[in-house]
């Protein structure tokens, strides 16, 4: 937390004391490990110092081409440069770089720290107001400076060549993206547009607990915001056919009362027998404004040797490891299955949290976490014996035997 606060002579100075106690405790390894700490620390301290900057500094570059915004922004404590961030706002096509910047400030500082000075690339519009509001907010004088000069015009200047940077390297890969849909729209012969796909894969919790997910893309890549899980409820373990059913069901019951933008492909993760799982699932709530399609690894599972099922009339598609189609269909597909992998891993440790110490009757919160502290882990509390548990305080004997005997138990261990 200090270094990254910039407060990097504290941080020195505490790991030379420590370094000294060390030695004078004969701990000679431990104060070797604190001496090459420190000389790391200065080295970075060397390549991130920026000569002639005092103090916490923000400096905030905006740039835009057709219609889309890049904003950068260098980060500055206690003179050194801590790293950057490229943000793309969301900008109506009829606004300036002095509209973009003047929103993203009083957003991007709602519920941050205001440094002493912020660089800026434009001038705001309304500085005034904005100048009131960032000095109430900080209870200070915060210096708001866009016509910088010597070393701070120095890294204004690279903080807007890193938002040119960063803005081509975004319309690239959004012109990428349209390219690819477009060819996916003429390989599945659809009528209308094609800007909106909705990707759903279907994964287990150990072995019953079945979850479906849903990630969105565009072509500006991932719509996050829009990402959704269900738990499939009802359906027997390892029925995904049953289970992207409901989900589908649930999902574009919602698109159909306008609760959520449609997609224009839906794609499913499986092969014929899941997509006509799906297709049935739509006709069932009458809902036909989506093209299915879903992808298979086949039999080997190799990736680039997929098959392509159309849902209109069940023909195979099969597409060379490098057609850039293929690529954007992969993209989804492996979005979904990561989004998924990730909500149980969420799920994984509520469980395995829920099914150690919590379950010791009469064990609090307090006390499991006084245990974990003195034992260093669940590992060490299973190798304890009653008399070390009991050093523990808040355990007494007979707290102490339940957590024992929890751990001794064949059904626990």
């Amino acid at each position: 937390m200090l270094f990254l606060e910039g407060k990097n002579t504290q941080l020195i100075n505490g790991l030379v004391k420590k370094m000294e106690v060390a030695a004078e405790t004969l701990e000679f390894e431990k104060a070797a490990n604190f001496r090459d700490q420190i000389s790391q620390l200065r080295k970075v301290m060397e390549r991130q110092y920026v000569s002639g900057t005092e103090g916490d500094i923000d400096v905030v570059a905006c740039e835009m081409q057709n219609g889309v915004a890049c904003v950068q922004v260098f980060f500055i404590r206690n003179g050194l440069h801590l790293g950057n961030r490229s943000f793309f706002p969301k900008t109506p096509s009829d606004k300036t770089p002095e509209d973009v910047l003047s929103a993203f400030l009083l957003q991007f500082y709602l519920d941050k720290n205001l440094p002493k000075a912020i660089i800026l690339s434009h001038q705001l519009v309304e500085p005034e107001l904005t100048q009131q509001l960032f000095n109430e907010k900080a209870e200070r004088k915060v210096n708001i400076i866009n016509k910088p000069r010597s070393e701070r015009a120095r890294w204004l200047k690279m903080a807007k060549s890193n938002a040119v940077v960063a803005l081509n390297q975004k319309l690239q890969s959004r012109e990428n993206t349209r390219d690819r849909l477009a060819k996916l729209k003429e390989l599945l012969v659809m009528n209308g547009e094609l800007k909106r796909m909705e990707c759903f894969d279907i994964s287990h919790l150990q072995g019953d607990q079945t979850v479906a997910s849903c990630v969105v893309l565009n072509e500006d890549g991932p719509l996050k915001a829009d990402y959704r899980r269900f738990n499939i409820k009802g359906v027997q373990a390892g029925d995904d056919y049953a289970a992207l059913a409901q989900a589908v069901s649930r999902r574009f019951s919602r698109a159909k009362n306008q609760e959520h933008a449609p997609p224009d492909l839906l794609v499913i993760d499986g092969g014929q027998g899941q997509v006509t799982a799906v297709v049935q699932a739509l006709d069932d709530i009458d809902y036909a404004n989506v093209v299915v399609i879903g992808i298979s690894k086949g039999s080997d599972r190799k990736v680039g040797m997929e098959k392509i099922y159309r849902g209109s009339d069940g023909k195979l598609l099969v597409l060379s490891a490098d057609d850039p189609v293929l690529l954007v269909i992969q993209q989804i597909r492996d979005e979904a299955h990561r989004f998924a992998i990730s909500g149980h891993r969420q799920q994984r440790g509520k469980v395995k949290k829920k099914s150690t110490l919590e379950q010791v009757e009469g064990l609090g919160p307090k006390r499991r976490q006084l245990l974990l502290k003195q034992f260093g882990g669940l590992r060490e509390i299973k190798a304890a014996g009653l008399d070390d548990l009991c050093t523990v305080e808040g355990i007494n004997k007979a707290l102490a035997q339940r957590v024992y005997d929890f751990f001794h138990d064949g059904a626990n261990v």
